[in-house]
Parts: structure tokens; C-alpha cells; sequence
């Protein structure tokens, strides 16, 4: 089913950061890169605290490599990128050619809605002979919320070359497609994803909302109720049917 084309800007704003999200947390496995940290999935307690952990250590030693990604990372995922960008723009000032605070730099810079500078940084990164999966993920992700969707999944397509079998960039495939309203290819990519090495919570939550904005709701909470408490399932499915109703799309999901 796709959607009219007078719908796309409500779908596209609902699935920006779940783009984000997926791709400037996922794991990096090339080689010589180290993984890429992700705080996304930790409740907002446990978030400022480990903000608040990692911001001492950085404080004792802000030089320090892995601290300062890990810093930066827990600090997009409390909603904090301006500051992540900040931690960041000091790690490159230590470390101008490391390739894993430049990825990282360029993730906080995409989750802050700096999209042109972020490109750059890539682009003077990602070798063309050895690009970095990693770094082709955020790029990708960075074009798609730019709305530059088709240029995106080309680059997906080349993350998937490079890493093939990884959930994280099947799913960004996926949630490309949303964007655009392709919600059949959508939920194929993302199902690929669910049964891929790295997949995540998040990944199949998103699979349950696709499933769920093409009235297949029974579907759609079963997925919900393997990964979350009964209570926010219900408010979850209370959100997918407010944003068809919402939109009118009942008529749309009746045709398709």
C-alpha cells in the first residue's frame, strides 16, 4: 500500500528519529573500528545517570578516546547533541584523523539537525577503496532526513556490501521506505531486519508500527507484547490508531 502523496509529511515526521535513533546507534564491525556505544534503549533514570557517570570520568580525562564517544553517545541519547556536538568537536581537536570520533562527531551533528556539516565529515572519512559500513549507515540516514531518499538508499545498499547480514542497515532501508510511504517495502526490509545479527528491540517495535498504520492491529500488538509491559502496549496501540484517525486513513486502509 502506498499512501496519497498529500500524506507524506505526517509519516515522515514520525519516522525522523526512529531513522536517526537506529542508525547513529549502530555497532561498527570493521576492522579496527570500535563499536559504537548505544544508550538508546535505557530509561530516562538510568540515562542521566549514566550521563552523569561518564561526564566525570570525561571531566578527569577528557582526552581519553572511548570516553569521549561513550560520553557523547549518552549524551545524544538523553536528548543533549548540542552538547555531545561540543565533547566531540574536542575529541577531533586530540584526535583530527581518528576515524571513530569522526563517525561519532558526525552522529552527534546529524542527531542536532546539522546535516551539511555532518555530510562533510563523512565525506573526508569514508575511503572509497575501504569505506566504513558505519559511516555509510549515518550518511545514509543523515540524507534520508534530509529528504534525499533515493541518494540514501544507495548508500544502504553499499553499507550492505561492505557488512551484509546487519540488522541496523536493513531496517534503515526499511524505515527509508516508510518515509516515503512504501509501507508493503517498508515492512519487508524491516521483518529481513528482526532476523538479522544485531537485531534490536527498537527494530522490531518499528516493525510492530508499520504493521500497525496498515490496520493489521492484532499483528501489531503481538509484536508490541514480546517487547514491552502490557500497559505500554496499550498505549502504543492507542498511538498507531490516534495517528490513523488522525489523518482520516481509515478509508485508505479499507481500499488497500
Amino acid at each position: 500500500m502506498t499512501l496519497p502523496k498529500a500524506r507524506h509529511t505526517w509519516m515522515r515526521s514520525l519516522l525522523l528519529a526512529s531513522v536517526a535513533a537506529l542508525a547513529l546507534s549502530a555497532c561498527a564491525s570493521n576492522r579496527g573500528s570500535m563499536p559504537s556505544p548505544d544508550y538508546s534503549g535505557v530509561s530516562a533514570g538510568q540515562g542521566l545517570q549514566t550521563v552523569a557517570e561518564l561526564g566525570a570520568r570525561y571531566k578527569a580525562n577528557p582526552k581519553d578516546k572511548v570516553t569521549l564517544i561513550h560520553f557523547a553517545a549518552a549524551l545524544r541519547a538523553a536528548g543533549q547533541s548540542g552538547q555531545a556536538v561540543a565533547v566531540l568537536e574536542v575529541g577531533i581537536s586530540y584526535y583530527p584523523k581518528d576515524v571513530d570520533i569522526a563517525v561519532a562527531y558526525a552522529k552527534a551533528l546529524t542527531a542536532d539537525g546539522r546535516f551539511e556539516q555532518s555530510l562533510s565529515v563523512l565525506d573526508n572519512v569514508i575511503r572509497p577503496d575501504v569505506p566504513d559500513w558505519n559511516a555509510l549507515l549515518v550518511k545514509g540516514a543523515t540524507l534520508d532526513q534530509m529528504g534525499r531518499n533515493d541518494e540514501a538508499r544507495q548508500i544502504y545498499a553499499q553499507a550492505l556490501t561492505i557488512a551484509p547480514g546487519e540488522a541496523s542497515v536493513e531496517a534503515n532501508i526499511g524505515l527509508s521506505y516508510a518515509m516515503t510511504n512504501e509501507l508493503v517495502a517498508a515492512e519487508q526490509h524491516l521483518r529481513r531486519a528482526v532476523q538479522m545479527r544485531g537485531a534490536t528491540s527498537q527494530i522490531r517495535q518499528n516493525l510492530a508500527l508499520i504493521v500497525g498504520l496498515q490496520g493489521r492491529f492484532d499483528e501489531c500488538r503481538a509484536i508490541y507484547a514480546a517487547e514491552l509491559p502490557p500497559e505500554q502496549v496499550e498505549n502504543n496501540m492507542a498511538y498507531v490508531k490516534a495517528l490513523l484517525t488522525q489523518q482520516n486513513r481509515w478509508d485508505v486502509i479499507a481500499k488497500g
